[in-house]
């Protein structure tokens, strides 16, 4: 990673991230909550170790519980498909987990380097409407998946209460389901149920915390390449014109130094995509590969299931990984998109304008070698196989589509058997 990107260990604990920015604001307190984040003191960063040991410990139980259930068998069609969805988002949640802890130095970098250089530098007018613009559609995106996702977290939680009011210990429901035990008698009942709330709520805010804050990540740097397209754009000086008259020599190397600094921006933006890229390309890679597959199952858990409240916990979570997937694939295309557009961006700046003196003709230079840099579009890949774009987005959608169709023929056919 280039200097401007890299913060030492000293750095980042000293480093608190506040801002007014409802998205950051509101992806930072789950991300404390999962312990993967910056600390400005000792008794933070014992406080975010703690939440990391916690974190992890409880993921791993859900994923205990829910596999014993499944080995358990006794469960019918409806039985397995809501249990394996659980499995397989429990495992997703800490493999993302795993992969940031592993990459906390970076992760903490690129986080602090958003707030330093993204958010709290110096922008004109139509610069910070290009920076608002921006973190209204963070805010949409964010807000919209925490609230779906939290909405199937409840789902998870009070549907097995409600149904368990007034019922006797035989009858009495657990989030997870549990083999005949003292545990369905009061007070264990209750007991069991508020660890189990627990468990479901933490493997939750880890289903959703990574995505927000890449979402966050990918589209503000892709702001960034608009920010840029526009000093590209206006790069013209005040002793720039476009009569020959009036040129003087100074005005190129004015504008010189003003592309000069939008180089060394691009160089910057390209720095941190390139980070994303090695810090996100493991998660971005599981989260496409398990996307169909669960969009698949819980299509099918809600045309099969006989539960009503499970039913329409199962909605919730196919509507949240809509908003999921499409928040993930926009912000990934917008990278793409808005990294290639400095290239008509820079050839539109006034660069034939200038006199031929020497720094007129380093400029004119410097403008291929950048049209020539920004034809490779930055992007987050799948492990390097495939770039992540909207196209992405419609490929998950017909595989799950695909997968869906496969299966509800398959029980069709067992059924009719």
């Amino acid at each position: 990673m280039s200097e401007n990107l890299s913060v030492n260990c000293s750095k980042l604990k000293m480093f608190g991230i506040d801002t007014d920015d409802f998205s950051i604001s509101l992806a930072s307190i789950f991300m404390k909550i999962t312990g993967i984040w910056t600390s400005k003191n000792r008794i933070e960063q014992c406080s975010r170790t703690f939440a990391a040991c916690y974190t992890f410990f409880m993921v791993a139980l859900c994923i205990f519980v829910q596999s014993l259930e499944l080995i358990r068998g006794g469960l019918d069609a409806a039985g397995i498909l809501y249990a394996t969805i659980n499995v397989l988002c429990a495992m997703n949640d800490l493999f993302k987990l795993v992969v940031l802890f592993v990459y906390k130095k970076d992760f903490l970098s690129l986080v602090v380097h958003l707030q330093r250089q993204f958010l709290e530098s110096q922008y004109d007018t139509n610069e910070k409407t290009i920076l608002d613009a921006c973190k209204s559609t963070c805010a949409i995106f964010i807000g919209s998946f925490t609230f779906f996702t939290h909405v199937t977290l409840i789902g998870y939680i009070l549907g097995p209460l409600i149904v368990s009011i007034g019922k006797n210990e035989s009858d009495r429901l657990f989030p997870f389901a549990l083999p005949e035990s003292p545990l369905y008698a009061t007070p264990y009942y209750e007991i069991t149920f508020f660890v189990q709330a627990l468990l479901v709520y933490q493997a939750g805010i880890c289903h959703f915390c990574v995505d927000n804050i890449l979402c966050i990540m990918n589209l503000h740097v892709a702001t960034q390449f608009r920010i840029l397209q526009y000093r590209l754009s206006n790069l013209k000086s005040e002793n720039v014109g476009d009569d020959p008259v009036t040129r003087v020599p100074s005005a190129a190397e004015n504008s010189y130094m003003t592309f000069k600094r939008c180089v060394q921006h691009h160089k910057m933006l390209i720095a941190y995509c390139n980070k994303l890229e090695e810090v996100f390309n493991l998660i971005v890679f599981s989260q496409i590969l398990i996307f169909s597959v669960l969009i698949c199952v819980n299509g099918l858990q809600i045309l099969v299931d006989t539960n009503v409240g499970r039913r329409y916990t199962s909605v919730f979570f196919l509507a949240t990984f809509f908003v999921q997937l499409l928040m993930f694939t926009y912000s990934c295309d917008g990278l793409i998109q808005e990294s290639l557009n400095v290239a008509p961006a820079v050839y539109s700046s006034p660069w034939a304008c200038l006199p031929m003196t020497i720094y007129g003709k380093m400029l004119r230079k410097d403008v291929i070698l950048v049209i020539m840099r920004s034809r490779i579009p930055c992007c987050l890949t799948a492990k390097g196989f495939f770039p992540i774009s909207l196209e992405t987005y419609t490929k998950v959608w017909s595989t799950a589509v695909s997968y869906f169709t496969l299966l509800r023929q398959t029980m069709d056919d067992l059924e009719k058997s």
